[in-house]
């Protein structure tokens, strides 16, 4: 998969060890997702609020990564950490920008 994501289905790219990592919110991606960290609704609300943890961020991101094997989470949780929060944020936005509009 390359690092090329069409915003408009949601998807976005997350560096990874200085590799693009394509995230596609598909419908099985975010009911793993969902199930870990509760429902999205409420996490797009925590989100508006600042109030996402980093394990929310993390779990997200790493549900919605489109390739086998998937990094490590511990390597992703490290990633996130050493980008900052506002960066890693911005996938987030689009993930959720997606899933609370739909698709276009």
């Amino acid at each position: 998969m390359t690092g090329v994501a069409n915003a408009l289905r949601g998807e976005a790219v997350f560096m990874l060890g200085g590799e693009p990592i394509h995230l596609r919110p598909s419908f099985e991606n975010l009911v793993a997702a969902e199930e870990e960290i509760g429902s999205l609704f409420a996490l797009v609300e925590r989100a508006s609020q600042s109030g996402m943890t980093v394990s929310e961020i993390a779990a997200l991101l790493w549900h919605c990564i489109e390739r086998d094997p998937r990094p490590a989470r511990d390597e992703l949780g490290k990633a996130v950490l050493e980008m900052g929060l506002v960066e890693a944020t911005k996938p987030i936005r689009t993930i959720l920008a997606q899933v609370m509009q739909g698709q276009t």
